[in-house]
Parts: C-alpha cells; sequence; structure tokens
C-alpha cells in the first residue's frame, strides 16, 4: 500500500473561533425588531379594543377601568403574553428571511433587541404599570426563544425555497 504525501507550502491555518457576533447583519435584526413592535402592539390594541370591547359591551357598559382591571388580569396577561412572544416570532422570521445566512442567530438577536425596547419603553414611563412578577419572569424567558423560533421557520421556508414577496 502506498500513501502519496502532498508536500506543504507552509503551516495550515489557524483555527479560531466564531465570535458571538460572527456572521450578524444589523440591518435584518433591526427590521425584525421594528416589525415585532408595530405587529405586537397593533395586534394588541386590535384583541383589547375591538374583540375585547365588543364581547365586554354584551354584558354591560365598557370602561377605561374595565379594560384595565382585564388587561392586568391573569387572562388579560396570557393573552398579552402570547401575543407578545407572536410578534417576536413574527419579527424574528422577517430578520431570519432577510439574512443571508444564521437565521435564528438572527431571530434571537431580535428577541433581544426586543427586549431592550421593552426596558427603555418602562423605564421612559412616568408611571411603570405593576404587574405581577411571574408575568415579569415569564415574559423575559420567552421572548428570546421566540424570536429565535421565527429565524428558525425562516430558515426552513427558504430550505424549502419557497419565495416570499418583497424588496
Amino acid at each position: 500500500m502506498r500513501v502519496e504525501q502532498h508536500p506543504r507550502s507552509g503551516p495550515p491555518p489557524r483555527i479560531e473561533p466564531a465570535g458571538f457576533f460572527t456572521g450578524t447583519e444589523i440591518r435584518p435584526i433591526v427590521i425584525g425588531v421594528v416589525v415585532d413592535y408595530i405587529a405586537t402592539y397593533v395586534a394588541i390594541y386590535a384583541y383589547f379594543f375591538v374583540y375585547l370591547a365588543r364581547e365586554l359591551a354584551k354584558q354591560g357598559e365598557v370602561t377605561p377601568e374595565l379594560l384595565a382591571e382585564y388587561m392586568l388580569s391573569t387572562e388579560g396577561l396570557l393573552v398579552g403574553l402570547v401575543i407578545g412572544a407572536s410578534g417576536t416570532a413574527l419579527g424574528g422570521f422577517v430578520a431570519g428571511y432577510k439574512a443571508s445566512k444564521l437565521e435564528t442567530k438572527h431571530g434571537a438577536f431580535v428577541g433581544a433587541g426586543s427586549l431592550i425596547v421593552s426596558f427603555v419603553e418602562q423605564a421612559i414611563q412616568p408611571e411603570p404599570v405593576a404587574v405581577p412578577e411571574w408575568f415579569r419572569v415569564v415574559s423575559l424567558l420567552i421572548i428570546i426563544p421566540a424570536g429565535a423560533l421565527g429565524g428558525y421557520a425562516a430558515s426552513a421556508v427558504k430550505s424549502m425555497g419557497i419565495r416570499l414577496p418583497g424588496p
């Protein structure tokens, strides 16, 4: 048995770890955060002020206090949580679809960006909304995975060769 050896022209290239931000593109992430923010607010307002107000009106008079009370109830908080996570997943999908590679990573960064935006939004409010601690913890735990899930879905759509409309 003869093994051919090829002469090397130099030492092999160094193996270097990829950085945390390696391969990420800022534009898709920013677009994803904007999509998340807008989609979440539109969906929450549509639910609370169109659907819920109509349902509560069937039971009697609808007041802003009644809506605020519902929004802070367990059911209202869970609905808001699902809508918020869905908005983040949509933003992650958009970011992943617009990114040239690493779709799931871009989606996760949308979740992180949305988390930063929500902290800033709460910090500038004159009177912060008092929500239960379980809601804050669950929100913190699901926002980045929701964005990553959207990015993963974008990766799956891309791998199937599906082209979505848009620029």
